[in-house]
């Protein structure tokens, strides 16, 4: 089928905010489901955070292979076996009986979600070549709107009941990742911009970018960036729910306006980004998310809301930097982008482990008087953690800003 260039933008553009919805929805169903999967399966807290590592190494494994993958089987087919791929794992989730089960399917899960992020950020940095950062935050609004959308949902469904049976988790999580399969027709219909660029330079890249401190420095600041975000996004329903004593109703709707300030800075503050420079952007969201998120550690649920504000200053911080490493590296895009999220996700491993032991740990200090008192102090402190990340996050790119500027190239 012939199709004229408008119309196919269209369509990648329907691929490419459709594989971030559904990538939000994904990630984000989790918040609601963790308390009763903890329950029900008997994990402790750092058992729950190396099942979120063990995910963690499926992203990181899934990210190491699909830039390759892409390049043999091309990024339509890719992206198809890759939608395919996520349905699948919620049926397996469906299905599982036990903490074994549940994590080879979260490791399907997970090995989708990584090829689905290389695949949307080789597809996007291709075809957005003009007002990267405004197209690239309004690519990850749809991240953030399936976001927000998806604790409220997911705390709704999981309490349906089907012939007297309630849905719970697994049966929610069946019903959310079929969505998956929807994206697939645009995908089939459509035709995938190629990299600029001859492949020689493509394979030189890589060296290029290991010699490079700003590579390794845009490594680590996002690591960190990320590590905010998805922390607040594995954490703060079980934050509020073991420390502010919330019901996980109340404390999924939290996670939801926090989603929804995530979304909203995505679909607003892409310009700004643009006008005012990536790396300056960076450095003032990065430091408004981790003061804001730490304020209600101190403060208690007077100022809760300020963990749902905090979305404004985490949202643009990953749409940014990629923006920032797609001006940057502007040939051999699709092996920096991989280098890059590779790193991310071994960093993702570490800081997941991180953040569970931290609780644990903690907790078995005993500075309670109850086993309840200290799991909350833990839990105050692993909070703690994924707040600072968030300033980390900030300190780096700082240092990034400094040396762009000394090679005259501010971006």
């Amino acid at each position: 089928m012939h199709l004229n260039k408008k119309t196919n933008f269209y369509l990648l553009l329907f691929v490419i905010f459709g594989g971030f919805l559904i990538f939000g929805v994904s990630e984000n169903i989790k918040g609601p489901a963790i308390p009763d999967m903890q329950q029900e399966l008997s994990l402790s807290d750092g058992t729950l955070g190396a099942l979120l590592a063990i995910n963690a190494f499926g992203f990181l494994l899934a990210c190491t292979y699909t830039s390759w993958l892409i390049a043999k089987i091309g990024a339509k087919t890719t992206s198809i076996l890759t939608f395919a791929l996520m349905a699948i794992s919620g049926l397996f989730i469906y299905f599982s009986t036990n903490f074994t089960s549940l994590v080879g399917a979260y490791f399907l899960l997970y090995i989708g979600n990584g090829m689905l992020e290389i695949s949307l950020a080789i597809i996007a940095a291709r075809l957005f070549t003009q007002n990267t950062g405004t197209m690239l935050n309004l690519s990850h609004f749809f991240y953030g709107l399936g976001s927000t959308v998806a604790p409220i949902v997911a705390a709704q469904m999981m309490g349906w009941e089907i012939n007297a049976t309630v849905l719970g988790w697994r049966g929610m999580y069946l019903i959310m990742l079929s969505l998956s399969v929807l994206p697939i027709i645009p995908v089939v219909l459509s035709r995938f911009p190629k990299e600029e660029g001859d492949d020689e330079e493509d394979r030189t890249s890589i060296k290029k970018l290991t010699k490079d401190p700003i590579a390794w420095l845009i490594v680590f600041a996002l690591t960190m960036g990320v590590t905010a975000e998805l922390g607040i996004a594995a954490w703060l329903v079980n934050y509020l729910v073991k420390v502010s004593e919330w019901t996980i109703a109340d404390a999924s709707g939290m996670l939801s306006i926090f989603f929804f300030s995530f979304m909203l800075a995505r679909l607003l503050l892409g310009p700004v980004t643009d006008k005012f420079g990536y790396a300056i952007s960076i450095i003032v969201f990065s430091f408004l998310a981790g003061v804001l998120s730490l304020i209600p550690i101190f403060t208690g649920d007077r100022l809760a809301i300020l963990f749902a504000i905090a979305g404004f200053g985490i949202g643009p911080i990953y749409p940014t930097m990629m923006a920032l490493l797609a001006r940057k590296y502007t040939k051999g895009t699709d092996t920096a982008i991989t280098f890059t999220v590779v790193l991310i996700g071994i960093g993702g491993v570490i800081t997941n482990l991180i953040i569970g032991y931290i609780i644990e740990w903690v907790t078995n200090l005993s500075f309670g008087t109850t086993f309840a008192e200290s799991n909350k102090i833990g839990m105050q402190t692993g909070y703690f953690f994924i707040s600072m990340t968030a300033i980390l996050c900030g300190l780096a790119t700082i240092e990034i800003y400094r040396r762009l500027r000394k090679e005259g190239n501010v971006l």
